[in-house]
């Protein structure tokens, strides 16, 4: 039962990151009444991604491992876009380069996980592998399609498409969380839900 309490704080952890880049990007585009993207971030999107990696190993959640894998690339390329990379402290930048390849380095040579377990889905059916799997594509390709979108333009922002995106991703993953009795998914979708709604009213709203 601890450890169970020990991977879900790390889960809880992961989404409080998360929750706080959201809480601070929606603060401040209500303020301007334009939607925002501070530096932070970004910076909290980089964290958040290595303790949600950690807790999706933890959980043998191939989705969420998955998910996390393919954005921190992305985060990681705004904060160059936003010139901030070269800004931040030694530490930070030892945090984000360094810890993702000791994690890799233990999961290549300690890991006990057999990941072939992670496809299989032991006691969990296969379909709600294959729709968590999914929802994560969804939700990740929102930074894939702002990462390409920023390399056009030259220019880190959050345009209305990765809006809905989010929105559509966050809804598939809220009921995979459900299917999964996973708290952790189930409180940062469901508030992330809402901020993904009021910013589209946000942008909207600005357009006219």
């Amino acid at each position: 039962m601890s450890s169970s309490w020990f991977i879900y704080a790390i889960g809880f952890l992961a989404q409080l990151l998360f929750s706080a880049r959201l809480v601070m990007q929606w603060i401040k585009s209500e303020k301007t009444n334009k939607i925002e993207t501070p530096t932070l971030f970004w910076k909290l999107s980089l964290q958040g991604a290595v303790l949600l990696f950690i807790y999706g190993y933890l959980r043998d959640d191939m989705a969420i491992m998955l998910g996390q894998l393919l954005v921190y690339g992305g985060y990681f390329r705004n904060l160059q876009l936003q010139g901030e990379w070269e800004k931040s402290g030694i530490m930070f930048k030892i945090y984000v380069i360094a810890l993702p390849i000791l994690i890799a380095l233990y999961l290549i040579f300690l890991g006990q996980l057999d990941w072939a377990d992670l496809f299989k889905g032991e006691n969990i059916s296969t379909w709600i592998i294959v729709l968590g799997i999914v929802g994560q594509l969804v939700y990740t390709s929102r930074f894939i399609y702002q990462w390409i979108h920023a390399e056009k333009n030259q220019e880190s922002d959050l345009p209305w498409n990765f809006w809905v995106i989010s929105l559509l991703g966050s809804g598939l993953i809220f009921i995979y969380g459900i299917l999964r009795y996973d708290p952790v998914l189930l409180a940062a979708h469901f508030f992330g839900g809402l901020v993904y709604i009021r910013n589209l009213i946000i942008i909207r709203k600005s357009r006219k």
